[in-house]
């Protein structure tokens, strides 16, 4: 299997409207992972996100794998959830929402756990605060990725 990369909750937010200020990012990010054969991974989680506002049939699933949360993830997101809530305490980490620190470190799990997830593939600005805090002290081995810098940024390409 190829490199792949878990693409979160925001970049399909992004990727599936048109009227959004970072959808042409996200669509160039999407037709780079598929012209380099990146194997485009989705999580159960980020499946539930979506469907708060839309439906499961409006996600491009014929072109994903679709990551089921399982006891392997649930024991590391354990693990980097206890790391974030005590850098929360220890007034190292602003995040006031409870719920998004669970989600965004159990999609971190999957990715740190999944040995072909090289990428975590995001929107979110509060994720990579965590992210940065959770590379260090928990050795991640994924790299994330910021839509909002081009993908030709990223991954040191000339914009020809």
């Amino acid at each position: 299997m190829h490199e792949g990369v878990l693409l979160d909750t925001s970049f399909f937010l992004r990727f599936l409207n048109e009227k959004d200020d970072l959808f042409e990012k996200a669509d160039k990010y999407y037709r780079y992972f598929i012209q380099k054969e990146f194997s485009l991974f989705i999580s159960t989680i980020s499946i539930a996100e979506f469907c708060v506002l839309g439906t499961a049939d409006a996600l491009p699933l014929k072109n994903l794998l679709i990551v089921p949360f399982n006891i392997n993830h649930a024991k590391k997101a354990g693990e980097l959830a206890r790391f974030l809530y005590e850098s929360r305490k220890a007034n190292q980490l602003e995040v006031n929402e409870r719920p998004i620190i669970i989600n965004d470190a159990k999609l971190f799990a999957q990715a740190q756990e999944e040995v072909n997830i090289k990428f975590f593939v995001t929107s979110d600005k509060r994720s990579f605060k965590m992210y940065e805090l959770l590379k260090v002290k928990c050795n991640l081995n994924f790299e994330f990725i910021d839509i909002k810098i081009d993908h030709t940024e990223t991954f040191g390409l000339l914009n020809l």
